[in-house]
């Protein structure tokens, strides 16, 4: 099966899917590598209905479009093949000693019997024992040959899926080895072939183009070996090894280890996501001495040798110098009903959307159970997430983990996460630095549609080196901790209740006259900030080169090539990205960068011109939340720029990009966004971290409490060429240096905070 990791822009086509993301496209094969041993082992046990099977279905359509009709009678193995298996008789009449094993008995299947299991299979692809008792009596099947025929059906969509990744694959490595020849080419036509020095800058062309070429070929070709041993493991027309019953297990990858197919080891599955379950319960429930409010900070700190005697957790010394643990719990009420949050928890898509400035890739891996009921209770899934902070300085944290959602009472469930060892054997080990001890959340149903959600994370990450600017807040587990995870929800479900609204103020909507026209402003709004959140962190998905700025500040630029994305321009993208700390508190930074007002004194694209506000729609209780449209007016011809400004106790963001007049004009009367193109550029900021004492004790409330530094993010994307064919050269990247450096240093001069 495919694990779908897609990172389009969430789709826009009606409210009530306002959290759905499109399908996800990473394939399965991606995630583990050594998947497709599995599907082998498998097949083995079915390789006649397979290959019968195969002739008719045309192997190379995608899954969705096989249909059993098309696949011919299927036979299935009956229950006197189990019975008569290993017996033996004389093989003729001469006398000779040697033993033949029985010939297999199959049972051929009816059209109608076909029809109706392939029914069912539509439905659920693994029906249980009271689903399978009852079919089998409605067919007049023994229950299993039932189990049997759906056993066969899961292997043949399997083998097809396989195929099909195969050949993707190799179209891959062939399209690799043409970019990686050309690449050579133009590195020997550039740089002298004794010492590799270059001879000449051509075009306009970076002076470094032939070493980053050089590093670039040298991952091309490393990505060709992994996809040739992907490839070599599971390769077109190569046959399963036949492997007795005895030897199924041993054959089989990390995957089908744990779909459920052996009950044994679907109930150590369940087993332990039950114990996770009961230790979430406890973690979020229970006071000191478990854990100890900080006296400095306010924040709740586990008390790890009390976690250590309640839980009876192993704690051994041979691994811990190398992980650090980091653990946090947190507490706050959302404005969303409970089913519907539940649900955003068990779709991926929903999930990824829920929380963009925290999840660069997700993907549900395998499905171990799928729950009871319209609410999927007691669902079980294997998933996969990649972790990130909106900055390339700090590296993202790829966990694999199982999630398990319950419902405690007619009124509470619970999520919890949690990783499982056997998993991650099987997984590239360079690739496990995080995982999941039991964590997830609380959720109780309150009046008026609102929830109450306990969170508790709790990581174990290999230690690795993180910028010391970066180092206390990720360190102190705020980064990817209990807080953050809270308020990003609390921020999400709040805007989609002014998203639903009907009955708005018209002192929160101003400039926008229906309230077609306001879903779909919110709706671009939404996509721009999403697309700007992907753009920026430290995902595999971008590749970052450091230069220095005239200011002597560390930039991070990557490049990309849209081709056919309608949302955003066609051509080559330059991303820039700058992170520094500021001595100004976040609350000052964000409300200077969201004023209009004083958008003359950072922004160099409105130097000269004026500033005006046109539209301003609320999107959350704070006044912080708002997306508004401005006209900035020049001498020669005016622009129009959309911006999306977030804020929460953790986090805010201001993004922001000009938007064709034309388009904004017929979106703001309602018509569709989706097709707009819009290249986000803004700024992150967080708190530095350094909590501390007060210097002073006092009564007055405003200077209990002294407000520390900024870590501030800055990011412009530019389209720098139209011609998606075009190279990047030495005078887009000055241009966006300069961009960057003077922004940075009109926003310190405005700010009163310059170095020095």
């Amino acid at each position: 099966m495919g694990a779908d990791m897609s990172n389009n822009p969430p789709p826009t086509s009606h409210a009530k899917d306002f959290f759905a993301s499109p399908a996800l496209s990473l394939s399965l094969a991606g995630i583990f590598r050594h998947a497709g041993v599995a599907a082998d082992a498998e097949a083995a046990t079915s390789n006649m209905e397979v290959e019968e099977w195969e002739e008719g279905s045309g192997g190379g359509e995608r899954l969705e479009e096989i249909s059993s009709e098309n696949s011919g009678p299927t036979r299935s193995r009956s229950e006197d093949d189990f019975e008569g298996e290993g017996e033996h008789e004389d093989a003729d009449a001469d006398g000779d000693k040697t033993k033949k094993k029985k010939r297999k008995k199959y049972h051929r299947h009816t059209a109608d019997q076909i029809r109706e299991m392939e029914a069912l299979f539509k439905e659920s692809p693994h029906p249980d024992e009271k689903q399978r008792q009852q079919l089998s009596k409605q067919l007049g099947l023994a229950p299993r040959q039932v189990k049997f025929w759906f056993q066969n059906r899961r292997t043949q969509i399997k083998a097809i899926q396989e195929r099909h990744e195969n050949s993707l694959l190799k179209s891959e490595i062939e399209k690799l080895k043409e970019k990686n020849k050309s690449l050579r080419e133009t590195v020997n036509k550039a740089c002298c072939p004794n010492c590799g020095v270059p001879t000449t800058s051509r075009d306009g062309a970076m002076p470094t183009e032939e070493q980053q070429l050089r590093i670039e070929n040298a991952k091309l070709k490393a990505e060709v070996e992994k996809l040739r041993a992907a490839l070599g493991k599971y390769a077109p027309g190569s046959t399963s090894p036949s492997c007795s019953s005895g030897h199924d297990q041993e054959n089989r990858s990390s995957l089908d280890f744990y779909t459920g197919i052996f009950g044994i080891d679907n109930s150590r599955i369940m087993d332990i996501v039950n114990q996770a379950m009961e230790e979430l319960i406890k973690m979020t429930t229970m006071g000191e001495p478990l854990w100890l409010r900080s006296f400095e900070t306010g924040r709740e700190i586990l008390n790890y040798d009390e976690y250590v005697k309640e839980f009876a957790v192993e704690n051994s010394s041979s691994g811990k110098p190398k992980r650090s643990i980091e653990a946090s719990r947190d507490t706050g009420v959302v404005f969303v009903d409970l089913p519907r949050l539940v649900q955003s928890f068990l779709d991926v898509n929903q999930w990824k959307e829920m929380f963009p400035c925290l999840i660069s890739k997700a993907a549900t891996v395998d499905v171990i159970c799928n729950g009871e009921g319209p609410n999927r209770n007691g669902a079980v899934q294997l998933m996969f997430a990649e972790l990130q902070m909106l900055t390339p300085m700090v590296p993202t944290r790829e966990v694999y983990f199982v999630r398990f959602c319950k419902q405690l009472s007619a009124e509470q469930w619970a999520i919890v996460d949690v990783s499982i060892d056997k998993v991650e054997d099987n997984i590239d080990a360079s690739l496990v630095k995080c995982r999941k001890r039991p964590s997830g959340c609380i959720i109780e149903d309150k009046s008026n549609g609102h929830c109450k959600v306990i969170w508790v994370e709790h990581l174990e990450c290999q230690k690795s080196a993180v910028h010391s600017m970066y180092r206390t807040i990720v360190n102190s587990g705020l980064a990817f901790g209990a807080k953050h995870w809270i308020t990003t929800l609390q921020l999400q479900c709040e805007r989609l209740v002014f998203f639903m609204a009907t009955n708005v103020p018209m002192k929160d909507s101003t400039g926008v006259a229906t309230l077609a026209g306001r879903k779909s402003i919110l709706k671009l709004a939404q996509r721009m900030t999403w697309s700007f959140c992907h753009a920026i962190g430290a995902s595999s998905f971008h590749t970052w080169t450091k230069v220095t700025s005239k200011t002597g500040e560390d930039i991070r630029i990557s490049s990309r090539k849209n081709l056919n994305d309608p949302g955003e321009p066609l051509g080559l993208i330059l991303c820039a990205v700058c992170s520094v700390w500021l001595p100004v508190s976040p609350n000052v930074l964000f409300d200077f960068l969201r004023d209009e007002t004083r958008r003359n004194e950072w922004d160099i694209m409105s130097s000269g011109g004026t500033v005006q506000s046109i539209a301003n729609l609320s999107k959350g209780q704070d006044r912080g939340n708002a997306v508004t449209i401005q006209t900035i007016k020049l001498k020669e011809n005016s622009v129009w720029v959309l911006q999306d400004s977030c804020t929460n106790s953790y986090e805010s963001m201001v993004v922001y990009a000009s938007v064709d007049i034309t388009g904004i004009q017929s979106v703001m009367t309602g018509c569709d966004s989706s097709n707009l193109a819009i290249l986000p550029s803004g700024f992150s900021i967080i708190p530095d971290g350094l909590e501390s004492r007060p210097l002073v004790i006092t009564s007055r409330q405003e200077e209990k409490y002294t407000e520390g530094g900024s870590l501030f993010t800055m990011a412009f994307q530019i389209l720098t060429n139209a011609s998606p064919t075009a190279k990047l050269t030495v005078e887009s990247v000055d241009s966006v240096n300069t961009l960057v450096s003077c922004t940075l240093r009109n926003i310190r001069t405005s700010l009163q905070c310059e170095e020095g």
